[in-house]
């Protein structure tokens, strides 16, 4: 039942253009790697242009955990679900409860009043909805996936920097209005760009902290933007696992060494590679490095060891 009321509901939302473009997850033709692609694509062309750019990476406290339902009903009817439809998943969503375990005691059973549980089919669709109207009123360049949100502007005049802060004002107004709330410890500033001013911003009562690398949807994202720190990163974590497979796995067999490879290592190399793939030979190089195949797994063979080939 559940499939058959997403499919209606992607439907009407696909009809009426409901989602905005900013929003890449759980959409037609849009990925972790679109949403990178897209939003460093317009923050890289303010800097090849000799500007400051300010990016600010927040996340929100359990996500959609704490959803309220009258709200969800409310945005549902608002994006022109029909009444039917509304009344049906308000039905669907009531009456669900819930009990905790600790040290083999068992806690009574207690009403679940907000939150979309998260082995619904329907809770990516209502995500969308829930988070739709996040951009409302925003003037910087924003990219949602679900609830991974960024914003970013150019920030080399003060003008800059206040549109900054006024549109993080917004975002604080729209948590406290749809009872959300951003986990502000997690919430970084990211500064790129020569003669950067640094700047340091507020969201709600609380200042930001300043970051020199964030992990940005699995790939890390520093303030050169060379991707030298992903590089390196995927390459430990490739001959790591490399290392874990020689020490593990007595065979040395072709076929079973392709097959782990093929599941275990080459889906690190290749995440997001289009997005970050090394731009100089010097990242190829540590890509291309593999100590684990040097300590022993030498008879791995050469075609499904890392290298840049494969990118």
């Amino acid at each position: 039942m559940e499939q058959v009321l997403k499919k209606s509901i992607v439907k009407h939302l696909e009809e009426r253009k409901v989602i905005r473009n900013s929003q890449h997850g759980f959409t037609k033709s849009k990925s972790c790697l679109t949403n990178l692609i897209a939003f460093c694509d317009e923050i890289t062309s303010s800097v090849d242009m000799g500007k400051a750019v300010d990016v600010i990476y927040l996340d929100f406290s359990k996500a959609f955990d704490t959803v309220s339902r009258n709200i969800l009903a409310s945005k549902l009817k608002k994006y022109g679900l029909n009444e039917w439809t509304i009344r049906w998943i308000e039905s669907w969503l009531d009456c669900w409860a819930q009990w905790v375990v600790i040290n083999g005691s068992m806690s009574s059973w207690q009403p679940v009043s907000s939150r979309v549980p998260h082995r619904l089919i329907l809770r990516p669709v209502f995500s969308n909805i829930f988070i739709n109207d996040l951009e409302d009123g925003v003037d910087c360049t924003l990219s949602n996936l679900t609830d991974d949100t960024k914003l970013g502007g150019v920030v080399n005049m003060l003008e800059g920097r206040d549109r900054i802060q006024r549109d993080l004002d917004k975002l604080e107004n729209w948590a406290k209005r749809n009872l959300m709330r951003f986990n502000k410890d997690k919430c970084r500033v990211l500064h790129l760009g020569r003669k950067n001013p640094m700047h340091r911003y507020r969201l709600g009562t609380e200042w930001l902290g300043s970051s020199s690398a964030e992990k940005d949807l699995g790939v890390t994202v520093d303030g050169k933007l060379d991707m030298s720190q992903q590089c390196a990163l995927v390459a430990k974590k490739a001959n790591s696992i490399l290392g874990c497979i020689s020490r593990s796995t007595s065979s040395r067999s072709k076929d079973v060494i392709i097959i782990l490879y093929s599941a275990l290592v080459r889906a690190h190399l290749e995440y997001c590679v289009q997005f970050w793939g090394p731009p100089l030979q010097k990242g190829c190089e540590q890509i291309g490095e593999s100590p684990a195949l040097s300590r022993g797994v030498d008879s791995i063979p050469p075609e499904v060891s890392p290298n840049p080939d494969i990118l």
